[in-house]
């Protein structure tokens, strides 16, 4: 299917942006409101803004899947619009909220709801030749840089009136794109790639189990784990390791964060492109994976924090790995399997990013902590062994 108007296709990205930065919004203002809420000192605030963070991709691993699979039955669009609405109501809970057991409810249901990204790549999937599907995907992934990066600042504007401002401007932005949706949001599905909904294949232990016994696609969703979990050492270990190496101020680290997010933007929405028309899909995951092992590699051992602040960007070039192997997975499930596909990818990137925390950042902590073993840049090493790991497996596997 293919659309004679581009709207659709700007809404998608919007929603993506405002997803993005309806997280990113309200992150400098937990700490405040959490303390607000639970009481205790601000230790006490990180360990239950970790807990609430945890519930968040727990809920998202597991709901994943139902999500995607609700769509290919009953369609994008009714799945996209009911989840933006019930998130704009979910932030304005958030923003009421006086006890810790609400805000534990409040990303309870986030983490449920947060199936924007799965859908619209299925959406993207839907309308896409399959020559144009990774470059798609690429934009998919800018727009959540793009919001990656507007959210925190936006958000720590907002906290100059008070810790519950954000939330109510992540509502208010929800609710405008869900009022958008409803006026150029096409529906994609249609009788020809119509799928019942099937409770079995709608966790995430039943669609992989499924999808598993497609050509290849076990193997990409391995891929897709591995480098998922690499690639979070960044956002993971960040603030720890540039204040243990150079020294870092708070306001440093998010320049630097800021600069990386923009890298990812203009790389995911227009380089990817350049790259693709170069080396083809499968040539651009290797190039991905072999940059980003070199990235990990230079940080790792990097002791000049200026070096390090100009290197940032050109470590995003690594990114053009996720878009290509969504292209190649999707091109291997059937037109009504692309939610469910999307579900499962929503799944991997969640176990991910549960995971990979808690290791970069024991990892850190080990090698600072002894001084035999002293080395800040460890999780980068261990992230740059999974990109080694990640090559072997990929050009093992089955050519077309």
């Amino acid at each position: 299917m293919i659309l004679r108007s581009r709207l659709p296709v700007v809404f998608i990205l919007l929603t993506l942006v405002i997803d993005a930065m309806g997280v990113g919004l309200i992150l400098p203002v937990m700490p405040e409101l959490i303390k607000s809420v639970a009481g205790g000192d601000l230790a006490n605030a990180a360990i239950w803004g970790g807990v609430l963070a945890t519930v968040f991709a727990v809920m998202q691993f597991l709901f994943g899947p139902v999500l995607g699979g609700l769509s290919d039955r009953f369609g994008r669009r009714p799945v996209l619009l009911v989840s933006m609405a019930t998130i704009a109501l979910d932030y304005v809970v958030m923003a009421l909220a006086g006890t810790l057991w609400l805000l534990f409810l409040g990303r309870l249901v986030g983490g449920i709801l947060a199936a924007t990204q799965s859908i619209a790549a299925a959406f993207m999937a839907d309308i896409s030749r399959p020559e144009d599907k990774a470059a798609n995907f690429g934009l998919l992934g800018a727009a959540f840089g793009v919001g990656f990066v507007l959210g925190p600042l936006v958000g720590g504007l907002m906290a100059t009136f008070g810790p519950r401002a954000p939330f109510y401007a992540a509502a208010a932005l929800a609710a405008l794109n869900f009022a958008i949706g409803l006026f150029v949001l096409p529906e994609t599905v249609t009788q020809s790639n119509r799928r019942r909904f099937n409770w079995r294949r709608s966790n995430p232990f039943g669609v992989f189990k499924h999808l598993g016994k497609l050509p290849d696609v076990s193997r990409l969703l391995l891929l897709f784990f591995l480098y998922e979990f690499a690639f979070f050492v960044y956002p993971a270990v960040w603030a720890y390791f540039t204040l243990e190496r150079f020294g870092w101020t708070p306001q440093m680290v998010g320049i630097s964060l800021a600069s990386f997010g923009v890298s990812i933007a203009i790389v995911q929405g227009l380089l990817i492109r350049k790259v693709l028309a170069w080396f083809g899909t499968r040539g651009t995951v290797v190039f991905g994976l072999l940059f980003s092992a070199i990235a990990f590699f230079v940080l790792a051992i990097l002791q000049d924090g200026f070096l390090a602040l100009m290197f940032t960007p050109f470590s995003a070039l690594g990114v053009v790995v996720t878009p290509a192997l969504q292209s190649m997975a999707s091109s291997r499930v059937g037109d009504d399997q692309q939610g469910e596909l999307q579900g499962a990818i929503t799944s991997v990137r969640a176990v991910a990013v549960i995971l990979s925390p808690l290791v970069m950042t024991q990892t850190f902590a080990l090698f600072t902590r002894n001084e035999a073993m002293y080395l800040p840049g460890a999780p980068f090493l261990l992230s740059l062994g999974i990109m080694a790991i990640c090559m072997v497996v990929f050009l093992t596997r089955r050519r077309g």
